[in-house]
């Protein structure tokens, strides 16, 4: 990987603060972007790379953001559109719209913007990679969020839908769970929470940027209940079966 260029949304921090140091000592020109300039600027500093301040809700923003990092870094090789906000409202009749909505704004819009805005140049280019981090309440039952756990759902569905999109450009796109990590966004759940190793999410990015899982293209992939090496080797089987993807099962 040395000499790609990766960005990470939502990487002034927490999961994506982790995946850029893990791209970084991979070998590759890593940018981080998110609203914080402090949180974007200190860990741009700390691996050698680049920060970019942006909101990916707004389309003007996303535009600057891909424009400048590919002037600093060159061509974008992988984006990983990590940046994401939760929100935990259980009574939605009480929920303001705005606060509610605004999850999709940057879960949703905000990774739609983020592919709009590399897409033409890795299709152009005929290569390149999509890694988008999605959260086990995209999926598991007894979620009482109706907007976060919403908006990570609707995320995966969109990107498989891209993946499809992006076969015969050569373009792989994937959706992985971090697992619960213990970051600011979760601290609230408390000790006795049965955190996820915070190493696992970047490890597992590491290994989709290199390329080897291509063939695991669309499908989801969580960085502590699959093992990446055991998937790449049944990838034909996982892609026969329809395995690692959320369906309705009757």
């Amino acid at each position: 990987m040395d000499g790609q260029v990766g960005l990470i949304t939502g990487g002034g921090r927490g999961v994506g603060a982790g995946i850029a140091r893990e791209l970084a000592d991979a070998g590759m020109k890593v940018a981080v972007s998110a609203r914080s300039a402090n949180q974007v600027e200190e860990v741009a500093r700390e691996i050698g790379g680049h920060g970019v301040v942006a909101d990916v809700s707004r389309q003007e923003d996303v535009d600057r953001m891909v424009a400048e990092v590919e002037r600093e870094l060159g061509p974008i090789d992988l984006l990983v559109a990590n940046a994401g906000i939760a929100h935990w409202g259980d009574e939605a009749w009480k929920d303001d719209p705005d606060d509610w909505w605004r999850a999709f704004e940057i879960n949703v819009l905000g990774a739609f913007l983020s592919w709009r805005a590399v897409l033409p140049g890795m299709i152009e280019r005929g290569r390149g990679r999509i890694v988008n981090t999605g959260s086990g309440s995209g999926y598991l039952p007894g979620q009482r969020t109706t907007a976060y756990g919403a908006s990570k759902a609707a995320l995966y569905r969109a990107a498989e839908g891209l993946a499809l999109q992006l076969e015969p450009h050569g373009i792989s796109v994937f959706t992985i769970s971090p697992g619960l990590v213990k970051t600011d966004m979760t601290e609230s759940f408390g000790d006795a929470t049965p955190w996820t190793p915070p190493e696992l999410a970047p490890r597992l990015v590491r290994v989709l940027a290199s390329g080897r899982a291509d063939a695991l293209s669309g499908r989801y992939i969580h960085a502590e209940h699959d093992d990446i090496e055991d998937l790449i080797r049944r990838a034909d089987e996982i892609a026969e079966n329809d395995l690692n993807a959320i369906r309705l099962q009757r």
